[in-house]
């Protein structure tokens, strides 16, 4: 079979020459510099600044039970109905101050001021009844003195009196006890503080021991933790206590424990502990918010990476570490985070005095080269200035 000419057979003779020819320069023309393919790219040589790099020391770590629980005021008042009636007005919300003794909600009185009245009439009856025995008696003792009466008609008037005393009295009390439920139709604020939640509105069936209003001191907030009752004895009085706060980032606490529990909650085997804030002005303002810290009942010198220098995949974690002129992936072991700087504490793989990637990122390649970044043009010319000029 003849062999097929990938060129027409009508082209003339100059004009395949020509094609030959642009053909093989075409094929030789390739720069010698592409890598074949399949061939893997050698990654850019990588500028790492001063703020890259953290420089491994030993740090204080804090050692002792963790603690968990949250912000609580150590004055709060839960305002429950005394009396049973309708909510006629609601004065406070959530959120708002009030001084000792503000009113903050009414109750209606209705009723209430007509037993009152009726208590107070009564006593008025009483008051006259008891002011009649009296002088009965009176006049009974100068009659029984000129023997113009006998004794038994004085002494039937003394008993008279004295019942009526004893009316007068009762009479007294029921007045005394009338104006106390009057007076609790109006929920008044126990001390100084802020409005943290409201259980009632206008309109609503207030029964005896309904909650109406919660009432806290934000300015005597405290940490009130759990810590399993293992640890027990690793607690004292005045221990200092480090914890950090939901909603305050980073920011780190300082406090020390004021009370132990007596008792062990019997179905999470924790003890409770109080902790005062070092710095009472520091303390959040809100309550309930979560915290979780470490009681420091001592301290030991290890190294220390932040979150950031750590990259993990599953239960494994390794860091970059920078050698000389290159990057080595390395595997390290962790321990707990330390609640006070946040950071974690190295087990195994790096040693005090090697380099690592601050925020190492995700391209990088073990074995890739760096170099020093030079320092921008604005601060080198400002450095070689002489002052004055």
């Amino acid at each position: 079979m003849p062999l097929l000419s990938p060129f027409p057979a009508r082209w003339p003779a100059a004009v395949l020459a020509t094609a030959l020819a642009a053909v093989l320069i075409a094929g030789c023309s390739r720069p010698a510099s592409t890598p074949a393919a399949g061939a893997a790219a050698t990654p850019p040589v990588l500028l790492l600044a001063p703020e890259d790099l953290r420089t491994l020391a030993p740090s204080r770590l804090a050692q002792g039970p963790v603690i968990t629980g949250s912000v609580q005021p150590a004055r709060r008042a839960d305002l429950r109905a005394e009396v049973g009636a309708v909510v006629v007005q609601v004065l406070k919300d959530n959120g708002e101050t009030v001084r000792a003794g503000d009113l903050l909600l009414r109750l209606d009185d209705t009723s209430l001021r007509d037993s009152l009245a009726s208590a107070e009439e009564a006593l008025r009856a009483a008051t006259q009844g008891y002011a009649q025995a009296e002088r009965t008696v009176d006049r009974l003792k100068t009659l029984q003195a000129q023997g113009m009466t006998s004794t038994q008609a004085l002494e039937d008037a003394e008993v008279r009196r004295n019942a009526a005393q004893s009316e007068l009295a009762a009479a007294r009390a029921r007045v005394v006890s009338a104006r106390q439920q009057l007076q609790r139709t109006l929920v008044r604020a126990p001390f100084d503080g802020v409005v943290s939640e409201r259980r009632a509105s206008t309109g609503d069936t207030a029964q005896v021991g309904k909650e109406l209003l919660k009432v806290i001191d934000p300015r005597s907030m405290r940490f009130e933790g759990l810590v399993s009752a293992d640890r027990l004895a690793a607690l004292k009085l005045g221990q200092a206590v480090s914890f950090r706060i939901n909603g305050f980032g980073d920011a780190a606490f300082e406090g020390r424990i004021e009370r132990i529990d007596a008792a062990v909650n019997a179905a999470t085997r924790q003890v409770a502990v109080m902790v005062a804030f070092a710095d009472p002005a520091s303390a959040p303002r809100v309550a309930g918010l979560f915290a979780e810290g470490r009681i420091d009942s001592g301290d030991v010198q290890a190294l220390t990476l932040p979150e950031g220098a750590i990259v993990r995949a599953g239960e494994l974690a390794h860091v970059w570490r920078v050698g000389q002129g290159t990057l080595q992936k390395v595997a390290v072991r962790l321990g707990d985070r330390d609640p006070r700087s946040g950071e974690f504490p190295v087990l195994s793989g790096l040693a005090a005095g090697e380099r690592v990637l601050r925020n190492p990122g995700s391209t990088l390649v073990d074995g890739q080269a760096w170099q020093a970044a030079p320092a921008p043009a604005g601060a080198a010319s400002a450095a070689g200035t002489p002052a004055g000029q």
